[in-house]
């Protein structure tokens, strides 16, 4: 009867032992992401050498590089020294543009798409569009050179444009509507 109770209290005492967490069978380091990271500067980096490239071959045309990551060219710049507004936060633009690929071969032809209206910053539009409407004045057309990342990125359009595909935009603003807060002010 002794063995048994000394049983009994070892299996008490083992039994009020608190729970242990468990292990997890695999872990992940996160190098996946870091891989994932280091591809994709790798991938922006190809793309900007080949745009730069294709810039080399156009000695003719003067291009400008953007804070934003993208180059560009004006095809017409305004030369009135009265239209100095570029679109601001809210404000309408309407524009009209083509999108060809980085050598120049057309995509979406000029007039395919249809004019477009865009409030600054409140609507979609991809990125290089967005960033580069505001370095317009009414009456300009440039050609904007964005890299992937700054056009469609990995998802493509859905149509015509592929996963990380560079693209040339022929951009050309026709009118700038301040926003109705702005115009009451003034």
């Amino acid at each position: 009867m002794r063995i048994l109770s000394i049983l009994f209290l070892v299996l008490l005492a083992v039994s009020c032992k608190s729970p242990e967490a468990r292990r997890p069978v695999s872990q992940n380091s996160g190098s996946y992401v870091d891989e994932s990271v280091e591809r994709n500067k790798e991938m922006i980096a190809q793309e900007e050498d080949y745009i730069k490239q294709v810039m080399g071959e156009n000695i003719d045309t003067e291009y400008l590089s953007s804070a934003d990551g993208f180059w560009y060219y004006y095809n017409d710049k305004s030369t009135d020294s009265l239209n100095i507004e570029t679109p601001e936060f809210g404000d309408v633009v309407v524009f009209d543009y083509s999108i060809s690929s980085i050598k120049g071969e057309s995509i979406y032809a000029e007039g395919e798409k249809p004019t477009r209206e865009y409030a600054i910053d409140q609507e979609k539009l991809f990125t290089g569009l967005r960033q580069g409407l505001k370095l317009m004045k009414k009456g300009e057309t440039v050609t904007f050179l964005f890299p992937s990342h700054k056009a469609f990125g990995y998802y493509g359009d859905k149509q015509k444009i592929g996963s990380n595909v560079p693209i040339m935009a022929k951009v050309t603003l026709h009118d700038i509507k301040e926003e109705p807060t702005k115009e009451t002010n003034n």
